[in-house]
C-alpha cells in the first residue's frame, strides 16, 4: 500500500514531517480538529490503525484532547495485542466505565473529516468508525430517552443513519 511515508523528503513541509514522524515513531498519529467559533463539535481521528493493524482508522467528537488520545491509544495497544473491535456491536473494553460503539464512516464524510488520512493514504481507499460514547444514563443517539443536550455532539457519519448502520 502507497502511503504519504512514500514520498521524497524534499516534497514535505515541517508539518508533514512532523506528522510522518509521530506515525514511524508510534505507527500512528492523532489529528485535532476544532472550530474555533465552537459551532461545531471538536473531533479525534487517528492516522496509521489500518497500516499497522488492517483495522479501521478512528474519529471520536466533543471529547477533551486529552482524553480523545488516550482512548485512541489504548485502542491502538489493545489492537496491537490482537482485540477485534467490531462495527454496530456494543463493546464494553473501550472507555472504562461506559459502553461504546463503532459506526462506519461513509467515504462521502472523509474530506470534510478526515483530510490528514485521505493525504496520508493517498484517497480515500482506507475504512474509518465513528467511536460513539454515550450520554449520561448509558443511552447512545439512536436510543429513545438520549440526552437531548447532547444531540449535537456527534455527527451522524454513516451512510444510511444509525439504525440502518446497526440493522447491517
Amino acid at each position: 500500500m502507497e502511503t504519504a511515508l512514500d514520498l521524497p523528503p524534499d516534497k514535505l513541509d515541517a508539518l508533514d514531517r512532523e506528522f510522518l514522524d509521530g506515525i514511524r515513531q508510534h505507527g500512528w498519529f492523532a489529528t485535532r480538529v476544532f472550530d474555533p467559533d465552537g459551532e461545531l463539535p471538536d473531533f479525534t481521528y487517528s492516522t496509521g490503525f489500518w497500516l499497522q493493524h488492517s483495522l479501521p482508522e478512528l474519529i471520536l467528537f466533543s471529547l477533551p484532547k486529552e482524553v480523545s488520545h488516550g482512548v485512541l491509544w489504548d485502542v491502538f495497544r489493545a489492537l496491537g495485542r490482537g482485540a477485534n473491535l467490531p462495527i454496530g456491536v456494543r463493546l464494553s473494553d473501550v472507555f472504562g466505565n461506559a459502553d461504546a460503539f463503532l459506526m462506519p464512516v461513509a467515504k462521502r464524510h472523509y474530506d470534510e473529516h478526515l483530510r490528514q488520512c485521505t493525504w496520508f493514504y493517498r484517497g480515500e481507499d482506507f475504512p474509518c468508525a465513528h467511536l460513539i460514547w454515550p450520554d449520561k444514563a448509558g443511552r447512545f443517539p439512536w436510543e429513545p430517552g438520549f440526552d437531548e443536550g447532547m444531540e449535537s455532539d456527534q455527527p451522524d457519519l454513516t451512510e444510511n443513519g444509525w439504525l440502518t448502520a446497526l440493522a447491517n
